[in-house]
C-alpha cells in the first residue's frame, strides 16, 4: 500500500488541535522565571521561608498521620482521624496571620477533601477513602449545615488561591512555585466540578448555597471541569492536561463528528477497522 504523507501547515495544525481540544490556545504559554518572588504577594525572603516552614510543618504531620493509617486498626484510625483534623485546621491559624499565602489555601482545601471525602459535595454518605466516617465528626442533626459550610470553604480557598497568584496577563512570568501552586488548585477544582457532574443526576447543590454553581447544569460542570483540568496542565500538571481533554463535552462531540466524516470518506477501514 502506498504511503501518503501530507504536510500541514501551522494553521493547520492549530486548527486540528483545536478541534481535539477547544480550550487549546497556542499562545497561551506559561513562562517560568526562576529569579522572582517564590510568592508575589509575600516579595520578602525571609518572611516567605519562616511561613513555608510553618506550612511544612502541618504537612509532614499530615503526611505522617496518612502512613500510620495504612496500617491502623478501627481504634486507632478514629484517632488518628481525629487528630488529622486538628492539624487541618491549623492552616486556619496560618491564614489568620498571612491571609494571602495561597498555598497555604490549596493545602487546606487538599486536607479537608482528604478529611471529608466525597460526602462534602455528594449525598449518600462517605466513601471508604474518607476519614469522616472513622472521626464521627459531623453531628447528623447539622450534617447539611455543617457539610454545605466545609464544601464553600474548599472552593473559596480554591478560588482565593487561584486568583492571588494568576497574573493579570497570561503572558506574565510567574515563578516555579506559584506555578506548582496554580496547577494543584486549578487540578483540585476540576476534580470536584467532574466528581458532581459524575453524581449530579442524584443529588442536590445545597451545599453550594450562596455560590454561583449552585444554578449550574451538569454540562456546566462538565465544562468548567475541562477548562479547570486545561488550566492546571497549562501550568504543569501533566494528568490534568489529558484529562482535560477526556472530560470536555464539547471536544468529544467534535472528536465524534470528525470520527464520521473520516469514516464517511475512507470506508469502513478507517480507524483499523476490518
Amino acid at each position: 500500500m502506498e504511503t501518503v504523507s501530507v504536510n500541514l501547515s501551522i494553521r493547520d495544525f492549530n486548527v486540528l488541535r483545536k478541534i481535539k481540544d477547544p480550550e487549546w490556545n497556542p499562545s497561551a504559554t506559561v513562562t517560568i522565571d526562576n529569579t522572582l518572588p517564590k510568592d508575589p504577594n509575600i516579595p520578602n525572603p525571609s518572611v516567605y521561608d519562616h511561613i513555608v516552614q510553618k506550612e511544612r510543618d502541618i504537612v509532614q504531620a499530615l503526611q505522617k498521620l496518612d502512613t500510620q493509617l495504612a496500617s491502623a486498626d478501627p481504634t486507632t484510625r478514629a484517632k488518628i482521624a481525629r487528630e488529622y483534623r486538628r492539624r487541618v485546621l491549623d492552616f486556619a491559624d496560618l491564614l489568620y496571620e498571612y491571609p494571602n499565602y495561597a498555598s497555604a489555601r490549596n493545602n487546606r482545601a487538599q486536607g479537608l477533601r482528604r478529611l471529608y471525602g466525597k460526602c462534602l459535595f455528594v449525598s449518600g454518605g462517605c466513601d471508604s477513602g474518607a476519614l469522616l466516617s472513622d472521626a464521627d465528626i459531623l453531628d447528623s442533626k447539622d450534617e447539611t449545615d455543617t457539610k454545605s459550610h466545609i464544601a464553600n470553604v474548599v472552593l473559596s480557598d480554591l478560588d482565593e488561591a487561584i486568583q492571588l497568584l494568576t497574573p493579570e496577563n497570561p503572558r506574565t512570568p510567574i515563578s516555579p512555585q506559584a506555578g506548582r501552586t496554580l496547577a494543584s488548585a486549578h487540578t483540585q477544582r476540576g476534580a470536584i466540578y467532574l466528581l458532581i457532574a459524575k453524581f449530579f443526576e442524584a443529588r442536590q447543590l445545597d451545599c453550594l448555597g450562596g455560590r454561583k454553581e449552585s444554578s449550574w447544569t451538569k454540562t456546566d460542570f462538565e465544562e468548567a471541569a475541562s477548562r479547570e483540568f486545561a488550566m492546571g496542565g497549562r501550568y504543569g500538571n501533566e494528568i490534568a492536561k489529558g484529562l482535560a481533554v477526556s472530560t470536555n463535552p464539547t471536544a468529544k462531540l467534535c472528536g465524534q463528528m470528525v470520527g464520521l466524516a473520516m469514516k464517511e470518506e475512507y470506508g469502513p477501514y478507517y480507524g483499523g477497522g476490518r
